[in-house]
């Protein structure tokens, strides 16, 4: 029982520490009215289950992949940056029901999710490379659990009676420069910046 429970605290506080800057994220598309909440939660879901099986493959794919290539996918929250700041200069909430309604925007929530996992990948893969079968099954179903109240709590806070307003508002203005600062940093923090950097030096 009592390692049951520290199994459960340790993966309560993977999933916190690493997950942390998605809460506001996830602000952002609840603020959004292009997206449907079951496209924000379909996509929040598909992102965090990609960012598991990726984390438990990780060792093989650090050795594929190098990672400034995998730092490419700091360009997803960059674009949707930069659409939502034309969007709020432009007039394209007009077609909010039409967009709506396409697939893409829960795709997004979960490039998005991916592109800011890499804290997660790095923090996962080593837990998990070193669990048995029983305490990686605890920690994947934790981590759903917790997915399901981030969620939750990033909803209840856009459509709280008082503080709901406000958050909406800010919510638009400040996802854009969020989204976009995520992208930048995993493009830094990759390496794809300065492999870039280097390889138009020598071009």
């Amino acid at each position: 029982m009592i390692a049951l429970a520290t199994d459960l605290g340790v993966a309560i506080t993977l999933f916190a520490s690493t997950n942390l800057d998605d809460l506001f994220v996830l602000i952002g598309f609840f603020s959004d009215p292009r997206y449907r909440p079951r496209q924000i939660v379909a996509g929040q879901f598909l992102g965090i289950a990609a960012l598991v099986l990726a984390s438990l493959a990780g060792a093989l794919l650090s050795l594929v992949v190098p990672p400034a290539w995998l730092g490419l996918m700091g360009l997803v929250p960059i674009t949707l940056g930069l659409r939502r700041l034309l969007a709020l200069r432009g007039d394209e909430e007009d077609d909010a029901p039409a967009r709506a309604a396409t697939l893409g925007n829960a795709l997004a929530v979960a490039g998005v999710t991916l592109a800011n996992g890499g804290d997660n990948l790095g923090i996962y893969t080593p837990v998990f490379a070193t669990s048995p079968g029983p305490r990686l099954l605890l920690f994947v179903a934790v981590f759903a659990v917790m997915t399901g109240l981030w969620l939750a709590l990033a909803h209840q806070l856009v459509h709280h009676r008082a503080l709901g307003a406000p958050i909406r508002r800010i919510g638009r203005v400040a996802t854009p420069f969020v989204l976009i600062g995520i992208g930048v940093m995993v493009l830094v923090e990759a390496g794809t910046v300065s492999s870039f950097t280097r390889w138009a030096a020598r071009g």
